[in-house]
C-alpha cells in the first residue's frame, strides 16, 4: 500500500457541522497491484475542533475503503494526521491486506516504512484475574502513554526473524509476574475521571515494521517526528478498556539494527517502575542466569490509618503563569512552532556549574549536578524569551519519594512513587541574581516532600470529587487546561535512573531516550550513555527563541 501526502487545511465549520477546505488538486497512481491510502485532517482553530479520515483506492482509483470522524480530542493538527494513520493501519490490518508500506512525504528523506504485522502477544502462564487497587497517585495521573526508545546496531546475533520471535516469547514470561500490564483500565463506577485496573490477561500488542532508513540516520536520535515513527501511536478516541497498557513497536532497518518503541500507561507505572519491567523482560530475552526481580504489586502501601501530621497545600497544584498581557491569547501561542535539540554538558562544565552555585552558600551540602544544571536551564529558558523582569515562571519537575516513606517503599515496588514539585519565581529575579539562588528555589521546593507531605497529598487527592481537574490531559489524551509553556519549564531528570544495558541477546543498545513531545519548555536532563559523566539536554522550544537559548546555555557557564 502507497500512502498519499498528508494535507492538513484550517476551515470553518458551516451548517450541519461539516467543515470544507482544501481540494487535492492532482493523484498519483500507485503502483500495480498496489493501493494507496490518503489521510485529511481539516480543523477549526477558534474551537479546536477536527475532522480527521483517509479513503484507499487501487491503482485503477477505485474506492476501497474510506472512513471519518469529527472529534474534539487531538491536541494538534499532526496529532490529528498520526491518529488518521493509525486509524487506516489498524483497518487495513484488520481486513488481512497484507503488509503495509508507508511513505511519510513530510520528512524530505521520503523513507519508508513496512508495517508487516501486529502480534497480541499474552501471558505464558495463567495469571490472577482481578480488579487491583490503584492508590491516588495513579488515579492523578494522566492516561497517556510515555514514549521512549530504544537503538540496537547489527550483530551476528541479530536477525529480524528471531528478533520478533525472542520479544514475543520473553515479553510472554514477562507479563507472568508483570500480569497488571497485560489487562485494560476502565472507568470506575465510582465516578470521578477515577480508572479501575482489570487484570484479564488480554495482552500486548508488539507491532513488526521494516525501514528502508539506517540507523545512522537517525544521527544523535534527538526526539523529532522521525523518531515517533518508531513507537506505537495510541488512540485514545476508542473505549478505555480497549487500550492496551504497553505498546511495542518493533523496527528493523535496512542496515540490520533494530529499534524498540515503547509506550507505557503512565497510570500503571512511573520511570523507575517502567525500567524495572524493561530489565527483566530483557533478563528473560538474553537468557541470563540470574533469577528475576517480580514487582511489588499492593499499592496500598502507600495507605496508612495513622493520624496526618501535615496538611497539604493544593497551591501546588495552581495553574501555571501566562505570559503578562497574553493570558487571552493562549491559543495563538500553542501554534507557534516548535523545534527540539541535545545539547550536551560534558563533566568539566557540569562541575563548573555547580562551582559557581555553591559560590554563595559555602559550608553546607553542596547543590547536587541536577540541581545547578536545572537551574542554569530555568534562567537560560527565561533570558531566551525575552521576559519582562515582573514576568512569573514557573520550574516544574517531579521527586521521587520512595526513600522519603517511613518505612522506605519496597526497591521493586511497582506504580506511581513521584509527586509533582514546582519551584517560582520572576524572572527579574533569576536573571539578576546568581545562579546558587536559582538552585536554592529548588532545593527548597524539593525539601518539602517529606513522608507526611506526601501522605498528606495523597489524602488530599483520595479526597476529590473529581482527579481530572488536575490531569494535564483530559480523558481521551487532550491537553486542556493552562498553557505549559513560555513562560513555563517542566523538567524531567533521568540523571539517577539505571537506563542503560537492556540486552535481549543481540548486544546492549547504542541509545535509549525518549519519544517526541509536543510542549514548549519541555526538557529532559539525561545521564551520557558512555558513562562518562557528561548530560545530553533534550529541550523543544519555539523556534524563535531556540538560537538564544543555545547561546546563552554555553557561554553562561
Amino acid at each position: 500500500m502507497d500512502f498519499g501526502a498528508y494535507k492538513t487545511t484550517q476551515c470553518e465549520e458551516r451548517r450541519g457541522g461539516h467543515c470544507t477546505g482544501g481540494q487535492i488538486k492532482s493523484w498519483r497512481k500507485p503502483s500495480p497491484g498496489q493501493f494507496r491510502f490518503d489521510v485529511d485532517v481539516c480543523f477549526n482553530p477558534k474551537e479546536i475542533r477536527y475532522a480527521t479520515g483517509g479513503v484507499v483506492r487501487n491503482d485503477e482509483g477505485k474506492v476501497i475503503m474510506a472512513f471519518g470522524k469529527k472529534t474534539t480530542t487531538m491536541g494538534s493538527a499532526l496529532e490529528g494526521e498520526l491518529f488518521a494513520l493509525k486509524a487506516g493501519l489498524q483497518q487495513m490490518m484488520e481486513a488481512n491486506s497484507g503488509p503495509v508500506v508507508a511513505t511519510n512525504t513530510l520528512q524530505s528523506s521520503h523513507k519508508m516504512l513496512t508495517f508487516k504485522a501486529t502480534h497480541m502477544v499474552q501471558p505464558a502462564e495463567p495469571t490472577p484475574e482481578e480488579i487491583m487497587y490503584l492508590n491516588a497517585g495513579d488515579q492523578i495521573k494522566d492516561i497517556y502513554h510515555t514514549p521512549t526508545i530504544y537503538f540496537y546496531k547489527h550483530s551476528p546475533a541479530l536477525h529480524s526473524r528471531d528478533a520478533i520471535s525472542r520479544l514475543k516469547e520473553s515479553l510472554s514470561k514477562v507479563l507472568v509476574p508483570f500480569y497488571p500490564l497485560a489487562g485494560r483500565l476502565s472507568w470506575a463506577a465510582e465516578g470521578g475521571s477515577r480508572v479501575e485496573l482489570h487484570c484479564n490477561g488480554k495482552g500486548v500488542p508488539i507491532i513488526e515494521a521494516e525501514s528502508d532508513a539506517a540507523v545512522e540516520d537517525y544521527g544523535d536520535f534527538t526526539p523529532t517526528p522521525a523518531i515517533q515513527d518508531l513507537i506505537p501511536i495510541v488512540d485514545y478516541t476508542i473505549p478505555i478498556d480497549e487500550i492496551p497498557l504497553i505498546s511495542v513497536q518493533l523496527t528493523t532497518f535496512r542496515c540490520g539494527g533494530v529499534s524498540i518503541g515503547l509506550g507505557v500507561c503512565h497510570v500503571m507505572a512511573d520511570g523507575p517502575s517502567a525500567l524495572h519491567f524493561v530489565d527483566e523482560w530483557a533478563k528473560i530475552g538474553r537468557g541470563a542466569e540470574e533469577p528475576v526481580i517480580p514487582p511489588f504489586l499492593d499499592r496500598k502501601v502507600l495507605e496508612t490509618d495513622k493520624p496526618l501530621t501535615s496538611i497539604f497545600d493544593p497551591a501546588v497544584l495552581r495553574p501555571l503563569p501566562t505570559l503578562i498581557g497574553q493570558e487571552d491569547n493562549i491559543v495563538e501561542q500553542q501554534k507557534k512552532p516548535l523545534t527540539v535539540t541535545t545539547l550536551n554538558l560534558n563533566k568539566s562544565q557540569i562541575d563548573k556549574l555547580r562551582e559557581k552555585a555553591n559560590l554563595d552558600y559555602p559550608g553546607g551540602r553542596g547543590y547536587s549536578r541536577f540541581e545547578a544544571v536545572a537551574a542554569h536551564i530555568w534562567r537560560c529558558t527565561s533570558k531566551a524569551r525575552g521576559h519582562v523582569a515582573e514576568q512569573q515562571t514557573s520550574l516544574n519537575f517531579v521527586a521521587d519519594f520512595r526513600n522519603k516513606m517511613k518505612p522506605p517503599l519496597p526497591n521493586n515496588f511497582f506504580g506511581n512513587a513521584l509527586i509533582r514539585v514546582e519551584a517560582r519565581d520572576n524572572s527579574g529575579n533569576l536573571l539578576s541574581n546568581s545562579i546558587g539562588m536559582v538552585a536554592s528555589k529548588i532545593r527548597e521546593a524539593t525539601e518539602k516532600v517529606t513522608d507526611d507531605t506526601v501522605r498528606a497529598y495523597l489524602d488530599y487527592v483520595k479526597g476529590l470529587p473529581d482527579v481530572g481537574v488536575y490531569r494535564s490531559l483530559d480523558n481521551n489524551g487532550r491537553p486542556k487546561g493552562g498553557y505549559f509553556g513560555n513562560p513555563n519549564v517542566a523538567i524531567i531528570s533521568w540523571t539517577t535512573l539505571s537506563l542503560y544495558g537492556a540486552d535481549f541477546g543481540w548486544g546492549k543498545e547504542i541509545h535509549m531516550g525518549p519519544g517526541s513531545h509536543s510542549s514548549d519548555g519541555k526538557t529532559y536532563i539525561i545521564p551520557s550513555h558512555d558513562g562518562d559523566g557528561s548530560f545530553n539536554v533534550v529541550i523543544w522550544l519555539v523556534e524563535e527563541h531556540m538560537g538564544a537559548f543555545k547561546k546563552c546555555f554555553y557561554e553562561e557557564i
